[in-house]
């Protein structure tokens, strides 16, 4: 451990870099940072040089704002600079992909497992975009995908971008209401499902709630059915066709689209405050470019390397590094079917001993269980493959950083705090893993091309150490095309709100060194007497607690104070839940925090309610603690038992 770089936290060095080739110089990434957005038109043109293009690009970006478009002028396929640039190298017999299933036998061997080569991979892929064409899709459609995580998902992915078609890919945990608001506001003629999916050891039916859904609309004309679970399933005449049966007569040679660089790659939902989700449009070079230098850069992949992304591919994690970072940077992704609790939380730890992955990225949700759930299993296993690890999806705690590296990475790997969302399509800020001093919870400096800000409550840009909403001030390559259907809602969501700038959504504090804590959303905040409170700086103080496994913070109203801080805490197991574990958490508040934060109650959970992509869903704890009971949609809750049947009100 090095010297501090300010005071206000540890800092670690990063260690050397395992191999020739990586960034490993915090000079180099400053001057080469700032070059990238000084001069883009000299930075870029070296860093796209390893891409394949059927015409290069004219410039690096054009435009400003909402109407910014990456690599102008260049034609380029997301899928062939996966799958047939490798093979042009030479790599077809490198493992592009392991899938292993969720059953697993009595010595915990899992029931199935495939592999695929690059050049195995390239030919399912083009078999089946031949079939779609086939079925009449072309460049510019939009394809729905609602499959299981089993191969077929990030196959049907590249067949369509091989086609130049976007594809829309829809969490198999959502029920038909859900999955047609998607087919609907995408424009989807075709479907491509299965007829079910393993999880947690049962069979979760996604044809039959297809088909709730095609019932109340005529828009779909194909839908491509996968065998998985071999459950019963009804097939229509003329609209419905096997996959098996498809691909058989697919043409193993059905050339590529060549796509401008602005041409959609696809949509991703998210959920809006309507409440009508919003289709995330992303083109193709840019993010092409901004996925495969990350993959690069934050994870140091390097052709033949083996990686493990813990998400699933129906989110923008899961998009962009269990599919297409790890395949465009010539590597071998792992992907995994069903929960990480099955048969028990040392699945985890198997599956890195089984396939042996260089790095591991994950949620801190996923660390935060795993440190609950103990060590003894983890150190029953062989993990000296990890050399990196990283993680995504919330602010990651000092302590839970720290555990991370020491338990899973032996104290000897990084750890790569990413911080993005569905509208950067990659990483935007993150830790260079052999250049940048890594410090507890920051996600330290921006990608190259990306120029975050802060902006402070009176509007005004934040110069120096300071904290407000997080902003991006200019194109970056990754970005958003827009919203789909809905451009009007794009300028209004993202770039009105604080003109000139990008709104994220979310809040950060910029320390003395130039880096950046992300605290969470800019609307998770409590006001305490008039006093905002980051839910996310309360959670961090409560996990800081030797007892607590997980925290999750809420706001409640309150006639004194406006609203009070109500705290749900699992504990890890050996601590009970008693008034001293209380006293001593609220301490711990007080001194990180102070007394403003401290919570009105503390009450003890067995686990807390998260979606399947593992985020703790703070709007029922909210709920259940001011009227004792949960309502509206809990399909894409995780664990129905999180939460108890009742609760006193607040």
């Amino acid at each position: 451990m090095s010297a501090p770089l300010s005071a206000d936290t540890e800092t670690f060095a990063p260690p050397a870099p395992p191999r020739p080739g990586s960034l490993s110089d915090l000079a180099t990434y400053r001057r080469l940072h700032a070059e990238s957005l000084a001069n883009p038109d000299k930075f870029w043109p070296e860093q796209i040089a390893e891409f394949h293009w059927f015409k290069q690009p004219d410039h690096a970006f054009t435009g400003k704002g909402p109407e910014a478009r990456w690599f102008p002028g260049g034609r380029a396929n997301l899928a062939f600079n996966a799958l047939d640039r490798h093979i042009l190298a030479g790599r077809g017999d490198t493992l592009a992909l392991i899938w292993e299933s969720e059953a697993v036998a009595a010595d915990r061997q899992p029931r199935e497992v495939r592999r695929y080569t690059y050049t195995q991979l390239r030919d399912e892929v083009v078999r089946l975009a031949s079939a779609l064409s086939a079925l009449g899709v072309q460049s510019g459609d939009r394809v729905t995908i609602y499959l299981p995580i089993v191969p077929e998902l990030p196959i049907a992915m590249l067949a369509c971008a091989w086609l130049g078609a976007a594809h829309n890919v829809v969490f198999a945990g959502f029920p038909s209401q859900a999955l047609l608001d998607r087919i609907e506001d995408s424009g989807s003629h075709v479907v491509i499902t299965a007829d079910g999916g393993w999880r947690n050891g049962k069979v979760v039916p996604l044809k039959p709630i297809l088909d709730e859904a095609l019932n109340r609309t005529a828009l779909v004309r194909h839908v491509v059915v996968l065998r998985h679970t071999g459950s019963p399933i009804e097939l229509r005449a003329g609209r419905d066709h096997l996959w098996s049966e498809l691909v058989a007569s697919g043409d193993p040679a059905h050339p590529p689209a060549q796509v401008p660089s602005g041409h959609p790659s696809f949509l991703m939902y998210t959920s809006g405050s309507t409440g009508k989700p919003k289709g995330i449009a992303h083109g193709t070079a840019g993010y092409l470019v901004h996925t495969g230098l990350t993959a690069r850069h934050a994870f140091d992949l390097h052709p033949g390397d083996v990686v493990w992304c813990t998400a699933d591919p129906a989110w923008i994690t899961g998009h962009t590094y269990t599919v297409y970072g790890p395949l465009l940077a010539g590597a071998t992704t792992v992907i995994y079917e069903g929960i990480l609790s099955s048969p028990d939380w040392d699945r985890a730890w198997d599956i890195i001993a089984r396939h042996r992955p260089q790095v591991l990225y994950t949620t801190p949700t996923l660390v935060r269980a795993w440190i609950r759930h103990g060590e003894t299993g983890l150190r029953q296993r062989d993990l000296s493959s990890l050399r990196l690890l990283a993680s995504v999806g919330e602010p990651i705690g000092p302590s839970v950083w720290r555990w991370f590296r020491e338990v899973v990475g032996a104290g000897r790997t990084p750890v790569v705090d990413t911080w993005w969302q569905t509208e950067a399509g990659a990483a935007m800020i993150f830790p260079f893993p052999y250049a940048t001093p890594a410090k507890p919870g920051s996600a330290s400096l921006p990608f190259f091309g990306v120029q975050p800000a802060l902006v402070g409550a009176d509007g005004r840009e934040v110069v120096g150490a300071g904290s407000g909403q997080l902003v991006i001030k200019s194109p970056w390559p990754g970005m958003l095309l827009g919203i789909w259907n809905n451009p009007q809602r794009y300028r209004a969501t993202y770039w009105e709100t604080i003109p000139g700038f990008f709104l994220t959504g979310d809040t950060a504090r910029r320390d003395a060194d130039g880096y950046f804590w992300v605290l969470g959303r800019a609307d998770d905040v409590i006001k305490v007497n008039g006093h905002r409170l980051g839910t996310a700086e309360i959670e961090g103080a409560i996990v800081a607690h030797a007892s607590v496994a997980e925290s999750a913070v809420v706001g409640v109203p309150d006639e004194q104070v406006g609203e009070a801080v109500l705290a749900f805490v699992v504990l890890k197991s050996g601590y009970e839940a008693d008034d001293t574990t209380r006293a001593a958490i609220v301490r711990e508040i007080e001194t990180q925090v102070g007394k403003l934060a401290r919570p009105r109650e503390i009450r003890f959970l067995e686990s807390l309610p998260k979606n399947r992509s593992g985020k703790i869903l703070r709007r029922l704890l909210r709920e259940y603690a001011i009227t004792g009971k949960v309502s509206g949609d809990v399909s894409t809750l995780d664990d129905s038992t999180a939460l108890p049947p009742a609760a006193p009100s607040a």
